[in-house]
């Protein structure tokens, strides 16, 4: 009968036994040396404390006698016991707290583990799933940072892209033009910059590291890209020296520099009416749809160094007599060309020699012998529809090929004003040497994903070698640089207006982010061209716009580009210029510019 006593300490033994091995560090992975992808599962405590407290229960009743007499070899085994203990917590705290760090040593208060991305050996022997789990959803947002940071600035690629939003909606509101002609952006339904996306990726595998990376969904527009803060200070403060630098190389004139000015008052404005020209197109036509203001029509362009006369018609027609002028770009080339219009009828109407379903236009002054030209060519370079019944859909740009729309017929103009901007925010494919090399918010997971600034560079790049190959020495071309839209309160799609009624001082505003990488990108660009043009004898201007409309937020249709709908809110215009208005002034600086030309051949 004596054997339960025995069965009592052996039982005792195996408990202890089997807490001994738990605690014991060299059957433990340390976290630094988990398998990750592998979470380990934590081992469960053995279910022997029922049974010992029963064999306990038992014993004591029939075995009174005997426990005393057992006192002494379950002291010893105790003794075993705690010495035991002592030698496995020396091998566990291999580097205890040094005293003056002030670190409490109780053995009530619980040791922090060292962090396992920084390495070390863990002090608290359980880790947890979630603990393998958000050492493996960090390592991993680590190693997508440094692989983004490692791409190169013009090929960003976003890994994660899904299928476009089929809901057009938006983008069918928008006032007054046809799909294809709109230049708006994108709607601002996800934030354009990587970086940021990035960021937030990262925040949601941390959170929920503990579910499979899944893949995030991207809507179908977004917004101009955003410009990274360090790049926006390099360009606004660090590059004012460089862009002075090109600026001034690509100027080209001795005489005074007729872009650098502000706006001052000029109450003979405006020099038509909506009402004298029927050249302005619906959503230009401001005064129509009941614009109450009209100081936005009293302003002129006042250089810093000379005067820029209005423009004159009459000698205007003078200038051009026997020549032609060639528009090519975008509707907000068109407008540039209707504002020529309108300002012409104070002398002579012209006759319109288009297809009225063509985008582009030819208008003819007969008395004159002088003719005007619109070429529609949104990205400059050659294009196809992906699908060719919905305008609405990716273009796909092939950045190396000329438009010959518009390449194969300027050879015989005199002059070409040439531009482009806001299209190349629109989701776009790009193409070089006919192959798939990018793209622009495209669905695909396999495309590089990358910014428009790599086709707005690219662009140009081609478009100014089809006006070097033209070979027109007599020819001039200006490059009208990039018109920054004013969209203030929020995206154009996000209740965004421009409803200022004056211009803004010249310190009142700064050109930055997405607005003045265009712009640079357009006077590098003209560098090069120009560099090329003169060993040809041929002539490639600045038509430097950029400053003189960034500070005319008072000039765009706004909601005035169509009539109000009850129950229905239609996206304001902040693109495109009221007829007239104060693009009125490019006309003021082509005039200038040609008279320029003229003296210098001479």
């Amino acid at each position: 009968m004596k054997i339960f006593p025995f069965l009592f300490f052996f039982f005792q033994y195996l408990s202890l036994s089997e807490f001994l091995s738990l605690q014991n560090p060299s059957m433990k992975l340390q976290a630094f040396e988990l398998p990750l992808g592998k979470p380990q599962t934590r081992r469960k405590t053995p279910k022997f404390a029922p049974l010992v407290a029963l064999t306990v229960l038992l014993t004591i009743p029939l075995y009174y006698p005997s426990i005393k007499e057992s006192q002494r070899k379950l002291s010893d085994a105790w003794h075993s016991y705690k010495s035991l203990e002592d030698s496995v917590t020396t091998n566990i705290d291999l580097d205890p707290p040094s005293k003056e760090n002030n670190q409490d040593c109780s053995p009530e208060v619980d040791t922090p583990r060292r962090n396992p991305i920084e390495g070390g050996a863990a002090v608290e022997p359980t880790i947890t799933k979630r603990d393998v789990m958000d050492v493996e959803a960090t390592l991993k947002f680590n190693e997508d940072e440094s692989e983004a940071k490692n791409l190169p600035e013009e090929n960003q690629i976003t890994k994660e892209t899904s299928k476009f939003n089929e809901d057009e909606s938006d983008t069918k509101n928008l006032p007054g033009e046809n799909q294809e002609t709109n230049p708006l952006p994108p709607p601002s339904s996800a934030k354009g910059n990587m970086a940021a996306h990035r960021e937030k990726m990262g925040r949601k595998r941390l959170d929920k590291g503990r579910k499979k990376k899944s893949r995030r969904s991207t809507p179908k527009y977004l917004t101009p890209p955003k410009i990274s803060e360090d790049k926006s200070k390099r360009l606004s403060s660090n590059n004012n020296n460089d862009r002075s630098m090109v600026r001034s190389e690509v100027l080209d004139y001795e005489n005074c520099d007729l872009f650098s000015g502000e706006w001052v008052p000029n109450p003979e404005g405006p020099y038509y009416t909506n009402m004298t020209c029927n050249a302005i197109q619906e959503h230009q036509n401001c005064m129509r749809f009941g614009r109450p203001d009209e100081g936005f029509l009293k302003w002129k362009w006042k250089p810093d160094g000379c005067e820029l006369p209005i423009f004159d018609p009459d000698q205007f027609l003078e200038l051009v007599r026997g020549k032609s002028i060639a528009f090519v770009g975008d509707s907000v080339v068109r407008n540039h060309m209707q504002s020529l219009i309108c300002l012409l009828t104070r002398v002579v109407y012209p006759v319109d020699l288009s297809d009225a379903t063509d985008q582009n236009k030819r208008y003819e002054y007969i008395d004159y012998n002088f003719n005007m030209s619109m070429f529609w060519s949104p990205y400059l370079v050659k294009t196809e529809k992906t699908n060719p019944n919905d305008v609405t859909r990716p273009f796909k740009l092939f950045l190396d090929e000329f438009d010959e729309q518009w390449t194969s017929k300027i050879q015989g103009f005199d002059y070409v004003i040439i531009s482009a901007g806001h299209w190349f925010f629109r989701p776009t494919y790009f193409y070089l040497n006919r192959r798939l090399v990018g793209c622009l918010y495209c669905p695909e997971d396999n495309v590089s994903h990358l910014t428009s600034y790599f086709s707005y560079r690219q662009a140009f790049r081609t478009a100014f070698q089809a006006i070097n190959d033209a070979n027109n020495p007599k020819g001039v071309t200006f490059l009208r640089t990039f018109a920054p839209s004013h969209f203030e309160g929020g995206p154009w799609d996000k209740g965004g207006d421009c409803a200022r009624t004056r211009p803004f001082k010249r310190n009142e505003t700064v050109l930055e982010d997405y607005s003045l990488e265009m712009y640079m990108i357009q006077l590098e660009e003209l560098r090069i061209a120009q560099k090329a043009g003169r060993r040809n004898g041929l002539k490639i201007r600045l038509f430097d716009a950029t400053k003189p409309m960034l500070l005319r937020p008072d000039g765009h249709p706004s909601k005035y580009g169509h009539w109000p709908v009850p129950n229905v809110t239609l996206i304001s215009d902040c693109v495109h210029w009221c007829l007239p208005g104060p693009i009125d002034s490019w006309n003021d600086f082509l005039q200038e510019l040609m008279k320029r030309e003229i003296q210098n051949n001479r």
